[in-house]
């Protein structure tokens, strides 16, 4: 996924074995959806290959999936590239992220975390029984390692992060003639019922840019946090209760 992850399980009764298997399935969506890899089956579609009909059951999933967030963004969700090829990578990775959790879950787990690239799901409490604490990186710091918020995840949920912290300015506003990259934010931190969800409206209100903190504003559910260009901070009117541990 060209990103580190990192899964830690608060129970001493964790084998190598569970950890292999959730990297493992990171691994599997790799190989799926990674538009690098000469023979993941994104690539073949975007090179004409494979056709709708040929579609595993992720592709399909993560193509409603798509359609559906663009629908509920306005089209500022969009996997569909100008170049007329496929790029999932804004939806796929908290999908993916949410489904390894799924995995810990199902394996009769309750206090853990998994994180790829930033965007986190957690469950439960830290190995101190405490709520998970998530720190929100300095998008101006070159060495990333400054922390400019600490939210603590109460319930479950999940964060993501959109911004220029690794690629850079790769964001664009798909009704821009210009297709320039967004460059009056930075970062736009999202926390949602889970990582799937919080993931998919960062990369999409990103694309909003100033604006797309008023979309999570008026969105149910979901609370945010924006850095702009010049440094100032704007959040959401619930953020701040994730800025306070139980």
């Amino acid at each position: 996924m060209g990103m580190p992850v990192t899964i830690h399980i608060s129970d001493v009764s964790v084998t190598q074995a569970d950890l292999e298997k959730v990297f493992a399935y990171f691994n599997s969506i790799d190989e799926r959806f990674s538009p690098f890899k000469k023979t993941s089956e994104l690539t073949l579609l975007n090179e004409g290959k494979i056709k709708e009909k040929d579609f595993s059951s992720d592709m399909k999933e993560i193509f409603s999936l798509s359609e559906e967030t663009r629908r509920l963004t306005n089209g500022y969700f969009d996997i569909k590239k100008p170049n007329g090829t496929y790029d999932t990578s804004g939806l796929v990775k908290g999908w993916a992220i949410y489904h390894a959790a799924q995995i810990l879950k199902n394996a009769g787990f309750k206090d853990y975390y998994v994180d790829a690239g930033g965007d986190i799901q957690v469950a439960g409490k830290n190995d101190k029984g405490k709520t998970w604490n998530i720190g929100i990186k300095d998008p101006f710091d070159p060495n990333q390692v400054k922390i400019v918020k600490v939210v603590y995840l109460k319930h479950g949920e999940g964060i993501a992060t959109s911004g220029t912290y690794i690629r850079g300015q790769h964001i664009y506003n798909p009704y821009d003639k210009d297709n320039k990259p967004i460059t009056d934010i930075v970062s736009l931190t999202v926390i949602g019922h889970n990582v799937y969800e919080a993931d998919r409206f960062a990369t999409a209100t990103f694309a909003m840019g100033k604006k797309g903190i008023g979309f999570i504003e008026n969105l149910g559910g979901f609370e945010g946090y924006m850095i702009d260009a010049h440094g100032i901070a704007t959040f959401t009117s619930g953020f701040e209760k994730y800025l306070k541990e139980d």
